[in-house]
């Protein structure tokens, strides 16, 4: 296999770009932050990290490839990352610059060994979509069929390893930082990131995902997924069926067309749905360029005996079709998560804490030691305060309510047992971006009054499934009771007998006191230090004058003084 070529000064000017970033995290957040103050620091937070992501997206729109795809997946990381970063990331998706027609050309006929005009009756001059690995030009075929043609952009093997190589050395960097290494796996989210961005080169691997999503949605007439050509398309040449509608996110031209926004964000959410808990294979990249709406005939529309049934239409908007497209990013839940999920979806549909709990433990979303009774109130807590309110009015109730959930659970909020398993890195980010958009189509979708139809039935399909489990467990609360007597009476004459052990342990909080105590003892013995050196560096330095013994004094208070600053 020819070895991929190797673009060096591409990868030092992002490699430069992330040291900067690095550098100013150390110099205000760990430095200043114990010199100054947090106040002081975080007084320009919001203005600091805005001018680096300005500064990230101009680079990404000059350089393109995977920073595009970066920059798009942190745009929608509002759980993690300032306001500010993801609103100035946010228009990544539509300012990707589309290639010369030339060089596109160019592609086409290195993939099929002849000119273009021999492979397409007609090609577009102008792409009709440019994302960062490919652009998409109608077209049409010899044959006559009018397709669109996905091309990858030149170079773009290069481009993608220079990238992948340059973020798995600001990787590297990340990992020294502790609490970002003990939550996160960053070795393999980089393997997972580097992995699915590779595959999208892959044009034969997306027709076969394609085809495995109409699969999954023959039945579903109200879901559209484009034919591919697979005997016209190559790996770096896709050709499918033209599809193209109402844009999902243009909004003025789905009412014009008589389509209730609040019914395409109830279809997509379900869609949804249905891809991550019954088919556990999803399209990994639902943003607005990927949806379009496509509207059908009303019944009865021509007239006759469906008169009535129109006017029921329009009553419920006009019929529709959601057309997926670009199948480059998908993902799969793996085995082993799939019944934690389930359990997950159905303890928010009931609202049992402690099933979402042990459910977020199981499929490995807390880190090992988190204190499960604290989460179980805080769960069940978030899920008094929230349950049955859209989305737009759950964040409105976060804002205003942030200070007295963060005062009542500071020590969970200081602990963070949180972690993220690689695997669901890009179900993560479909999520988001499907909320966005779910919220975007309308303001008052309550995603509570979504989930529960769907959890009901899913509910009744895992009774339906699994009796032989059910009479299992039942069996076993049997044994249990019947073993009870026999336990309280061992228990009872332990108690007589004077034998009975109770253990202690600390408190979380208690612990962690502790451990911040200390932490303060550290600092103030380094402090004096510190000052004990420096007053006697300055005082060899005023009797004696600028010598070996005053600089070595000076030199050890500096040390003294970034040892103690490093403490945590």
């Amino acid at each position: 296999m020819t070895p991929i070529p190797f673009d060096r000064p591409r990868y030092l000017r992002i490699v430069r770009f992330f040291a900067g970033v690095v550098a100013h995290f150390i110099l205000w957040e760990i430095v200043l932050r114990r010199v100054i103050g947090r106040r002081f620091v975080e007084r320009s937070l919001s203005r600091r990290w805005q001018r680096i992501a300005h500064r990230y997206r101009l680079m990404a729109i000059e350089l393109g490839g995977v920073l595009i795809k970066l920059g798009q997946f942190l745009s929608v990381r509002v759980d993690v990352l300032p306001r500010v970063v993801t609103d100035e990331l946010s228009g990544l998706q539509d300012e990707v610059p589309a290639e010369e027609l030339a060089d596109i050309l160019a592609v086409v006929e290195a993939e099929y060994g002849r000119p273009a005009s021999a492979v397409f009756a007609f090609f577009a001059p102008e792409p009709e979509a440019a994302a960062s690995l490919a652009q998409v030009h109608r077209a049409r075929l010899q044959g006559g069929d009018e397709v669109v043609a996905k091309v990858q952009r030149p170079r773009i093997e290069t481009i993608v390893e220079t990238d992948l190589r340059a973020i798995q050395t600001a990787a590297r960097w990340l990992k020294r930082y502790g609490p970002i290494r003990r939550r996160v796996d960053l070795d393999r989210l980089y393997d997972e990131f580097a992995a699915t961005t590779r595959r999208e080169l892959d044009f034969v691997a997306e027709a076969e995902n394609a085809r495995r999503f109409a699969a999954n949605f023959q039945d579903d007439p109200g879901v559209r997924v484009p034919r591919i050509y697979g005997e016209a398309s190559t790996q770096r040449v896709l050709v499918m069926e033209n599809v193209a509608d109402i844009k999902i996110a243009d909004f003025a031209a789905l009412e014009e067309a008589g389509i209730r926004l609040k019914e395409v964000s109830d279809r997509l959410f379900d869609t949804y749905l249905r891809q991550v808990f019954t088919h556990n294979f999803l399209h990994a990249d639902p943003h607005p360029g990927n949806l379009f709406v496509q509207p059908l005939p009303r019944q009865g529309a021509a007239g006759g005996d469906g008169a009535g049934d129109g006017a029921r239409d329009r009553d419920r908007g006009r019929p529709f079709r959601l057309v997926f497209v670009d199948f480059g990013m998908v993902a799969v839940i793996p085995e082993r998560l799939r019944p934690h999920l389930k359990e997950i979806l159905l303890g928010f549909a009931t609202g049992d804490a402690a099933r979402t709990v042990r459910a977020y433990q199981g499929a490995g979303f807390l880190m090992p030691g988190a204190d499960l009774a604290r989460l179980e109130q805080i769960e069940a807590e978030t899920m008094a305060r929230y349950s049955g309110l859209t989305l737009r009015q759950a964040q409105q109730a976060a804002m205003t309510e942030w200070q007295s959930l963060a005062k009542e659970y500071r020590d969970i909020l200081y602990q963070m047992p949180f972690q993220l398993p690689t695997e669901l890195l890009f179900v993560g980010r479909a999520l988001a971006l499907l909320s966005g958009m779910a919220t975007a189509l309308d303001p008052d979708f309550d995603p509570w009054q979504a989930i529960e139809p769907f959890a009901r039935d899913m509910a009744a399909q895992e009774v339906g499934r699994d009796w032989r489990a059910i009479l299992g467990e039942l069996e076993k609360m049997g044994r249990l009771a019947l073993s009870l007597p026999g336990q309280a009476d061992r228990f009872f004459q332990r108690a007589a007998q004077g034998d009975l052990t109770v253990r202690s342990a600390w408190t979380p909080e208690a612990s962690r006191t502790l451990r911040r105590l200390e932490a303060a003892i550290d600092r103030l013995a380094g402090a004096a230090v510190f000052a004990a050196l420096l007053l006697s560096g300055v005082a060899v330095y005023l009797v004696r004058g600028a010598g070996t013994m005053s600089t070595v004094l000076l030199v050890l208070a500096g040390l003294a003084l970034l040892y103690t600053l490093a403490r945590r």
